[in-house]
């Protein structure tokens, strides 16, 4: 009897809970998140400014244009799939991260400096777009919790809003290392120690916990554009002039053994009665 009776206890909590489309947000899902958003800045990086000389005597007039287009291009593409997926997909999930934070590298860069905008201008229209996005997703679900990701028109906004934050964290972070002095080791320590806040927020307070992943979902991102500044960018600038498509696979490899070791698990979110019936 008490089998059978724990038996239909766990039925039942399968019933009310719903499976999220990304990862449950665990201290590895934020290594790996770190990790992808540096890899995006050194790839992003190696198209537009190795690749396409945009900062040598040889540039393609258009590099930046160029970069943005491949990668939102490939972002496209994997939001489809990612969307139509019926479950979560590590890999896929992993790779579309990727996708937006190398269009974000590309995009900033033409946007601050092809288009002029600078990084004050281009962050402030980005900061309102990201603000937009998600008070539209909230007025439409009434939540903008990542564990409800799980149907199309939630998983839209999703993408829409990372695809708004990993642009503005990217402009945030050539903005901090390249206006304020600090370089590029200076500008990663703010925003580390920005993180290490939040996470005594975290589990010091009881502040908004869907609040706290979308800032700290922000902040790692230009965390991992100043470290991926600081590898490939030359000695003059600060940086350690490493070989941006070596310094890119290094990190991919990295990212590949960890999404394999560390447990990919999706994100739950429980039924309310009213939704269940």
């Amino acid at each position: 009897m008490g089998l059978a009776c724990g038996f239909g206890y766990v039925l039942g909590m399968i019933k009310n809970v719903v499976l999220s489309k990304i990862p449950a947000v665990t201290l590895g899902f934020w290594i790996v998140k770190i990790l992808a958003t540096t890899l995006g800045e050194t790839g992003g990086d190696a198209v537009t400014m190795t690749w396409l000389g945009e900062t040598t005597s040889y540039a393609n007039p258009n590099g930046y244009l160029i970069g943005t287009a491949i990668f939102f291009s490939l972002l496209v593409v994997l939001v489809a799939i990612q969307i139509t997926a019926k479950t979560f997909h590590p890999f896929l999930y992993w790779a579309t991260i990727i996708a937006s934070t190398t269009s974000g590298t590309t995009l900033a860069d033409f946007a601050d400096r092809s288009l002029g905008i600078g990084y004050a201008g281009g962050s402030s229209v980005l900061l309102a777009c990201v603000l937009i996005s998600l008070a539209m997703w909230y007025r439409s679900e009434g939540t903008i919790s990542v564990t409800t990701v799980n149907k199309p028109r939630v998983e839209a906004f999703y993408w829409i809003t990372i695809a708004f934050s990993q642009t503005l964290g990217t402009t945030l972070g050539d903005w901090m290392a390249d206006t304020s002095g600090l370089g590029y080791i200076g500008a990663a320590g703010v925003f580390g120690a920005g993180l290490a806040l939040l996470a005594v927020a975290y589990y010091a307070t009881n502040m908004s916990r869907v609040a706290l992943f979308w800032v700290a979902f922000i902040l790692t991102r230009p965390l991992g554009a100043t470290a991926g500044d600081f590898f490939d960018k030359p000695l003059d600038q600060g940086g350690l002039n490493l070989s941006r498509p070596m310094a890119s696979a290094a990190i991919a490899v990295v990212m590949i053994a960890l999404i394999l070791l560390i447990p990919q698990r999706p994100g739950e979110h429980p039924v309310t009665e009213e939704a269940a019936a």
